[in-house]
């Protein structure tokens, strides 16, 4: 397995022992993860810390420049809040672990010139529907749905 799909499994393993939502991500520039994360919306009582914003965070202010020439992970499909942020810095690509079990704005990124890999990763797969089974009130806030 690609590491860095690797590294966004683990992260989300980590968010899930921790009491939450099982999305991990990784912010990767030649070939090096400069920022990591997972969904942390339980953990801190936040409204916005999904795995895509927690690594972006954790990465910190960063130049234009390298924003340009780094790639994304996610294991699921970024939701509009995380695509948006994935446009605003101008990330040209975006690797996503699976997303049967939710569709973002895979979409909206195509059109806007990101490149888009999907796949549709067993593992990833299986993580997010055991936990939306378990959870589904849980799950249906993260995505800001009434359920």
């Amino acid at each position: 397995m690609d590491p860095f799909m690797r590294a966004t499994i683990d992260e989300a393993r980590a968010g899930l022992a921790e009491g939450g939502i099982p999305i991990g991500s990784v912010l990767v520039h030649n070939g090096k993860i400069i920022g990591h994360g997972h969904n942390r919306r339980v953990q801190h009582g936040s409204a916005i810390l999904h795995g895509e914003m927690d690594a972006l965070e954790n990465a910190g202010r960063l130049p234009a420049s390298v924003y340009s020439e780094s790639v994304l992970y996610t294991t699921l499909s970024p939701c509009a809040m995380c695509s948006g942020a994935i446009l605003l810095y101008g990330i040209p690509k975006v690797v996503i672990g699976e997303n049967q079990t939710f569709m973002g704005e895979e979409q909206l990124l195509r059109e806007r010139g990101v490149v888009v890999e999907v796949k549709q990763d067993a593992e990833c797969i299986a993580l997010m529907r055991e936990f939306i089974q378990a959870s589904p009130e849980l799950w249906n806030e993260d995505i800001g749905e009434e359920g």
